[in-house]
Formats: structure tokens, C-alpha cells, sequence
């Protein structure tokens, strides 16, 4: 049977996805002094997730009203610092940017918390610019991993309440550093092993933070 266009990016969203379960593999130092405090009251603001890269600065507002429990697991993962030194480790032109898993040399960083409902059905879209939650052919496994949207990915939005219908659940969108993300999606990608389109120069998340 032939995949189509649609089913082929699906599956392989789902496969540079499929590793993330269990706990943390303890390769990242934290340093309190290095990263800037957070906000005395999440709970009462919108959150920007800040991306430092190796390529410049992206900005993501994160939408709590809409998606709650997945900000809450992305902030969660930011407070633990998961997110440094990670990379975009999936480039896909024409598709979409994917990291939150997986070193410069592929070495898969395991999420210690539990994977969060589907939130797709809160009515956004994967727009251009929008950022959703990655995550295995099960729809409630999203962990730590997430995507940036390159243009209109009308076929990830939710449907209906089945396997097939669920979607990617859309949690915030880029404030600032589309630039940069449109310049990630230009880089040479390769293959390596059972990942495709891994950019053959690491882009690195230098540093992930919540700011106002």
C-alpha cells in the first residue's frame, strides 16, 4: 500500500520521536547562576520559552490558556534545564524543525516525567510559525519533544478522537527569531542510521529559559 505525502511526514515525526520514554540519562550540569530566574508567579503570565541557539535567538509564547498541561511539562522541563545542549536534530524544509531529544552526536536524552494528554483538540492550528508537541503513533505520548511549524501543516490539526484523527497538539507560536528558524531550515541534512534529515553541523540550544 502507498503512503501518501501526508502519512510519509507523519510517520517520520513519529520515528525521530520514538525513542523519548524513561527517565533522564544525567549528561546535562545545571547551574542556577547561569540561567535567569523565573517569574514569581507563572500561574499569572503567559509564558515566552526562550531558545539561545547556535543559529540566534527564538522566542516561543507559549499559550497556557489553551494547552495547560503541555506548558506546564515544557516549563517543568526548562526549570531542569533538559533542553540545554540539545539540538534541532530533524530538519525538514517545506515541513517543519524538530529537537528536545537528542545531543550533537545523537544521544538520546530520555524524559524522566510521564507523557501528557493530547491537547490538539483545543482548536489551534499548525500554522506557520505555530510549535506543537512531537510524539509517538500513540496520540497521548508527547513527552519532552517538540516542533516548529515551516508553513501550514493542515493535515497535523486534530480531527476526531481516534488514532488517526488526534493530531499534534499545537501549544504556542514564535514571537521572535522566525529568521532564524526559516535559516535552520536551510542547512545541509544527512542521513544517520535510522534518523533522517539531521543537519550535518549540530544546531545546538545553547540555552532554554522562561522569560516575560
Amino acid at each position: 500500500m502507498k503512503l501518501s505525502i501526508a502519512g510519509i511526514l507523519l510517520f517520520g515525526l513519529a520515528l525521530a520521536q520514538s525513542g523519548c520514554s524513561g527517565g533522564d540519562d544525567g549528561s546535562q550540569e545545571k547551574s542556577a547562576s547561569d540561567q535567569p530566574p523565573l517569574p514569581p508567579d507563572l500561574a499569572d503570565m503567559t509564558p515566552n520559552l526562550v531558545l539561545e541557539t547556535s543559529m540566534g535567538r527564538i522566542v516561543l509564547e507559549l499559550d497556557r490558556d489553551r494547552a495547560p498541561k503541555s506548558v506546564e511539562n515544557v516549563i517543568a522541563h526548562v526549570q531542569n534545564d533538559f533542553y540545554n545542549g540539545l539540538t534541532f536534530h530533524r530538519v525538514r524544509p517545506g515541513f517543519m524543525i524538530q529537537a528536545g531529544g537528542f545531543t550533537a552526536d545523537l544521544a538520546e536524552r530520555q524524559s524522566p516525567r510521564p507523557p501528557v494528554p493530547n491537547e490538539a483538540k483545543n482548536g489551534l492550528k499548525n500554522a506557520r510559525g505555530t510549535v506543537a508537541m512531537a510524539r509517538l503513533p500513540d496520540p497521548h505520548s508527547a513527552k519532552a519533544q517538540f516542533f516548529i511549524n515551516l508553513v501550514d501543516n493542515s493535515f497535523l490539526d486534530f480531527t476526531a478522537e481516534t488514532s488517526r484523527g488526534w493530531g499534534y497538539a499545537v501549544i504556542g507560536r514564535v514571537v521572535e527569531g522566525m529568521d532564524v528558524v526559516d535559516a535552520i531550515a536551510e542547512v545541509p541534512t544527512e542521513q544517520r542510521g535510522m534518523h533522517e534529515a539531521v543537519p550535518r553541523q549540530p544546531i545546538v540550544i545553547e540555552r532554554a529559559y522562561i522569560a516575560e
